[in-house]
């Protein structure tokens, strides 16, 4: 039997772990057992035994509990715990998924004790190391065992750092196997469009049409904390409601309204609230922004998940960063970057809302990916 420490340290990982949980459940179960780590690094009041119910989610194994901080001290935080449950436990492995301080810190851990790390999500790029998630994912790469990637692109980005592709017959630290797996939260999103079917109500609540409004999510501290982008960013949604005719519907994340509080104009602001077609909402559930997404015309966010997922319900997407790691949707047409700038954000929005040729490839696999990845562990570890 092998003996899995999975480490998630907020919610979207939470729901990338279900797939293979499910996956361990119906079909691994005399093979494999998973202990899930929630590190506390995010906490969210929705992280409660309604959402683990709701969504047939177990709930964690183990909470560390460490909270906000410095990126120094919450990582420092999260690699005493995991070498804590790395002693008492005895895992074969740790799994992490994408780029969190979680991540890098339950990897940096595991790899010092010569304990196998399986990285999900591996081999992603944005090619900006000003970013925090860039160092943690080149980090966490390059201490790990077995490294799923879930594009080709990911595996091209690996061998061009010197990983060889090669299958080994048993993997190591020194001596790593990279798989191409697809998409994890493709899985998810193909099991939870069912569920979210028939328990969503977010559209009725709030008066919305089925491809009558635009779907927004700001997040980053890049656009939420500098009063520029900040003011750019509402300035053109505000311009594309008006031109476009379609709803805007905004579930608002806490950074993003106390910094719109603080940073946007007057004038601005003033706009927002008169405008009974920008509908700014509280945070969404996940089976709600499932709707949300489905229904949509166009999605324009922040998000690196929200870019994939409105690929996954074949829905353009404006991206409000200057990069990002899903090259491979920008490369198909199926997505524009406009970074923070209001004259790109609404030329790009009026330009996918006018395109009628998209494609939907299988870029990101076939929604078996947490089968082949349960599999791989069992044979080449």
């Amino acid at each position: 039997m092998i003996k899995i420490l999975t480490v998630i340290g907020a919610r979207p990982q939470i729901i990338k772990a279900s797939a293979l949980s499910r996956a361990i459940e119906t079909h691994f179960s005399d093979q494999i057992t998973q202990l899930l780590v929630h590190t506390g690094q995010h906490y969210d009041e929705n992280m409660s035994n309604v959402f683990f119910d709701e969504m047939g989610i177990p709930a964690p194994d183990f909470n560390l509990h460490v909270g906000s901080s410095s990126h120094a001290l919450q990582t420092a935080k999260i690699m005493e715990g995991i070498e804590d449950l790395i002693l008492s436990e005895k895992p074969n492995a740790i799994l992490v998924y994408g780029d969190t301080n979680s991540t890098i810190a339950a990897a940096l851990a595991a790899s010092k004790m010569e304990i196998p790390v399986i990285h999900v999500e591996a081999g992603l790029r944005s090619f900006n190391k000003s970013m925090p998630e860039e160092i943690n994912r080149i980090l966490c790469d390059h201490v790990s065992t077995l490294l799923f990637c879930p594009t080709e692109t990911a595996i091209k980005n690996l061998s061009q750092e010197g990983f060889k592709l090669a299958e080994n017959e048993k993997a190591t630290i020194d001596s790593p196997i990279v798989f191409a797996c697809g998409d994890i939260m493709y899985d998810n999103s193909l099991h939870f469009s069912e569920v979210s079917a028939q328990k969503s109500t977010i559209l009725a609540e709030n008066e919305l049409t089925a491809n009558q409004f635009i779907l927004v999510t700001i997040h980053r501290n890049a656009n939420t904390d500098s009063e520029t982008n900040l003011n750019a960013i509402f300035q053109a949604l505000e311009k594309v409601q008006v031109e476009s005719g379609l709803d805007i519907v905004l579930p608002l994340h806490p950074r993003t309204k106390k910094m719109m509080e603080t940073l946007l104009s007057e004038d601005l602001k003033n706009k927002l609230a008169d405008n009974n077609h920008f509908k700014i909402i509280p945070p969404a559930g996940f089976l709600d922004i499932i709707a949300l997404e489905k229904n949509a015309r166009l999605i324009i966010t922040d998000s690196g998940g929200l870019q994939k997922e409105a690929f996954f319900f074949e829905k353009p997407c404006v991206i409000l960063r200057p990069e990002t790691e899903w090259v491979e949707i920008v490369n198909n047409g199926n997505a524009l970057l406009a970074d923070a700038d209001e004259e790109r954000i609404v030329s790009a929005t009026f330009q996918l809302l006018n395109k009628k040729d998209f494609t939907y490839p299988p870029i990101f696999g076939d929604g078996k990916s947490a089968l082949f990845i349960a599999q791989k562990i069992i044979e080449k570890l």
